[in-house]
């Protein structure tokens, strides 16, 4: 509640959009009742606290051709760091387990990914003198992993859903000590496939007993991890509410329906955001998503209806 009340009083937008459904820290009584912020706006409006002058990062989403691209911008770094760190060790332990190998196409060749920076900072924690980003070195790449695997290092292979696909189908091997994380998307270059399809593709290739999952978004600076199953798990600071399809004022905590998303690390952006993905919210916390609203657009990391 403190958090809702620091956004509505510096953040214009959000305060305005507040005002607009006649929902303010005078009516809010519980969690479940602070207004969530519709996703698009990120692509519309600069969503940002007035404290946040001088933003130390911006991400952008990759978006498709002629759609525009949300741009999340961040105050503090070094909370965001903090967060995601935090919520890789609550899942995985230190980064410095891991050589952590990054198969990212397309998120690398573009400035201001959320992705991209995320993995640049669990690489610097990791340490391991072989972590890096591949483009499509599939042969360079092939190498690296057995080399790691031939001496028992443990790898976390993070990779955007196409650029796996084609990894695997062009190099069939087995990863004993490699942790395989799908991050969605298919971002046009392949058919869409459902992510049970993917996983199992990738685990018959690699002969590997899970692959995980990524959720993440240039909006959040949170994340959520499924280490199997796809059933996700948030992080520490994020919570999972879920809206009714055809009534966003109606928000419960488990069932199915539009994913709302808190957030506590978007502190001096807007922690209470409404996306377009749909989803199955256990009583537990945890989430499946299950597909994106029908007016959604497109986007590159968008993840894989079911």
């Amino acid at each position: 509640m403190a958090v809702f009340g620091y956004q509505y009083h510096h953040n214009e937008i959000y305060r305005q959009f507040c005002n607009a459904i006649h929902r303010t820290p005078a009516t809010i009584q519980q969690t479940i009742d602070i207004p969530f912020l519709p996703i698009s706006f990120f692509k519309t409006h600069r969503v940002v606290a007035d404290t946040c002058e001088f933003p130390e990062l911006l991400f952008e989403s990759s978006g498709t051709t002629g759609d525009v691209n949300s741009r999340h911008y961040v105050q503090d770094a070094k909370l965001y760091e903090q967060s995601l760190l935090a919520g890789f060790r609550q899942f995985y332990g230190e980064p410095q387990q891991y050589a952590i190998i990054g198969l990212l196409p397309s998120y690398l060749e573009r400035q201001n990914a959320s992705l991209v920076y995320m993995s640049k900072v669990l690489m610097e924690h990791s340490g391991h003198p072989d972590c890096g980003f591949y483009l499509n070195e599939f042969d360079k790449l092939s190498n690296v992993l057995a080399r790691l695997e031939a001496v028992g290092q443990k790898v976390l292979l993070i990779g955007v859903t196409f650029a796996l696909l084609d990894f695997a189908e062009a190099y069939s091997m087995q990863l004993k000590h490699t942790t395989v994380m799908e991050t969605g998307g298919m971002k046009g270059r392949r058919q869409e496939m459902t992510r049970t399809q993917v996983h199992d593709t990738l685990k018959q290739q690699w002969q590997v007993d899970a692959v995980h999952s990524e959720y993440g978004m240039t909006e959040l600076l949170s994340q959520a991890y499924a280490l199997q199953d796809g059933i996700f798990q948030p992080s520490a600071t994020m919570k999972v509410l879920v809206r009714d399809i055809n009534d966003p004022m109606e928000v419960r905590t488990s069932g199915n329906g539009c994913l709302n998303i808190i957030d506590l690390a978007n502190l001096h952006s807007c922690s209470f955001i409404a996306t377009e993905d749909i989803g199955s919210l256990r009583a537990d916390g945890s989430f499946e998503v299950l597909g994106r609203m029908d007016h959604a657009a497109l986007r590159g990391c968008s993840l894989m209806a079911v």
